[in-house]
């Protein structure tokens, strides 16, 4: 779950949730799926409501914008009167439910929207009002439970720790952690942006449809990356920039807490370009696209402690070659799908594409099914076993025989009766060497799993 309204908090749900689980507390609900793309659509005439008053927008994603206004403040007078402008300008257009927080960098003020329940928040000391903040608004699920357990519970807490102690034990993650608890949002250096940087498409005819404007997406995307990767840059902001046929241009900004991915930038241009599409923001089409990347980072992405991107983008371009070489249909990933064996309990796609929904629901019951965990590998290799008054004792691995030191068992599986399958008994067998899953049926002995 990613939302809800207040009925639904009332009856439970939180953010976070299962699925399953919310329309378990409040089963007269109506769940809808996530689409980023028609948030985007929804949310681009509220940016173009608070551009009309600070015309410089910055959106993290659909629902949550960024605005610096020192400028503005000093045009309309004071913080609350510019807030009071932005929120009934707001309130004009969806009634109610805009949460809006004032503090020195973009955390705090978020931090402060979701303080904003009751009206907007506008914080004073935002090094003292973050210090009361309790640390899991870090985000980083790990760290935090670290954190806690080194007795760390608040942000003023962790603030409070020598710097170089925390890079030292936590590296970059930690090192941008403390940099938030300590009110120094952003540790982004940005410098110029070359002109060769910027990257541009022309259409003819003008791009007028989604499915066109996806692959202008992509390529635009790859094309930025491409030229800012080989000289160590990364960006933190991009600007999308349409020229309608008529000569109209349209701009919007996207800011990201963590440098663009590819995948990412490509995402976010082809939201924007639907939005301009789908409201009738571009009359006759699109000439012209530009992307101009802002806040170019020399020092990278901060990395989480587990995490190496250098590793991950090899794996990626060797995972390409490979299936250029052998085909899609033998480079494929796994999502877990329901079944009784571990082997059914596997659903295959193709590397880089999404996965189709599970054949068998993971979550519905399944008699009879091997308790986890699952065997590190799946195979079907004939096996001799010894049995005693009903019991295994002995398993013959090779060339010699091996003396079971406890079993468990049997699952039995009757099968698709009608199709030919036979009825077969499953057992889990330790012997001094390892743990197996062995198979027992009419036409012998087999092993089907081996535990790591």
């Amino acid at each position: 779950m990613v939302a809800a309204d207040s009925l639904a908090f009332e009856a439970g749900v939180e953010i976070g949730m299962r699925r399953r689980e919310a329309e378990a507390l409040c089963p007269t609900a109506t769940t809808l799926i996530a689409d980023p793309g028609a948030e985007a659509v929804a949310f681009e005439p509220i940016v173009a409501a608070v551009e009309s008053l600070v015309p410089r927008v910055e959106i993290a994603h659909p629902g949550l914008a960024f605005v610096p206004i020192a400028g503005a403040v000093r045009y309309y007078g004071n913080e609350l009167a510019l807030v009071s402008r932005v929120e009934v300008k707001i309130a004009s257009l969806i009634g109610a439910g805009v949460h809006i927080g004032v503090a020195d960098g973009p955390f705090g003020a978020r931090m402060a929207a979701v303080q904003a329940a009751d009206g907007p928040v506008l914080v004073e000391n935002t090094v003292a009002f973050l210090a009361d903040l309790d640390v899991s608004v870090i985000g980083i699920a790990e760290l935090v439970d670290t954190f806690r357990w080194l007795g760390i519970s608040t942000l003023g807490d962790l603030s409070g720790l020598p710097r170089a102690a925390i890079a030292s034990r936590f590296g970059p993650s930690g090192l941008a952690a403390h940099r938030v608890a300590s009110g120094e949002d952003r540790p982004v250096h940005p410098r110029p942006i070359p002109e060769s940087y910027t990257v541009e498409d022309r259409f003819d005819p003008p791009l007028d449809d989604l499915e066109r404007a996806a692959f202008a997406a992509r390529n635009l995307s790859a094309r930025l990356l491409d030229g800012l990767m080989p000289r160590g840059g990364m960006p933190y902001l991009i600007e999308v920039e349409a020229v309608s046929v008529d000569g109209d241009v349209r701009a919007r900004t996207w800011r990201s807490s963590h440098p663009f991915s590819e995948a990412e930038l490509a995402e976010r241009i082809r939201w924007q370009l639907r939005a301009w599409v789908e409201s009738g923001g571009i009359p006759g089409g699109i000439r012209r696209l530009r992307v101009v990347p802002g806040d170019i980072s020399d020092q990278g992405r901060q990395l989480r402690l587990d995490e190496d991107v250098t590793s991950q983008e090899d794996a990626r371009r060797a995972l390409i070659r490979v299936q250029s070489l052998v085909g899609p249909d033998s480079v494929l990933r796994a999502i877990p799908q329901g079944g009784r064996d571990p082997a059914d309990k596997v659903a295959w796609y193709r590397w880089g594409e999404k996965p189709a929904a599970p054949a068998r629901d993971p979550a519905a019951p399944w008699p009879g099914a091997i308790p986890g965990r699952a065997p590190a590998l799946s195979t079907r290799t004939p096996i001799s076993i010894e049995w005693e008054e009903g019991f295994p004792t002995r398993v013959r691995l090779g060339s010699r025989w091996e003396e079971v030191l406890s079993w468990a068992g049997p699952w039995r599986r009757t099968g698709r009766w009608w199709e030919g399958q036979p009825v077969a008994d499953r057992y889990q067998v330790v012997t001094s060497v390892g743990a197996f899953l062995c198979e027992v049926d009419s036409s012998g002995s087999w092993i089907t799993g081996i535990y790591d």
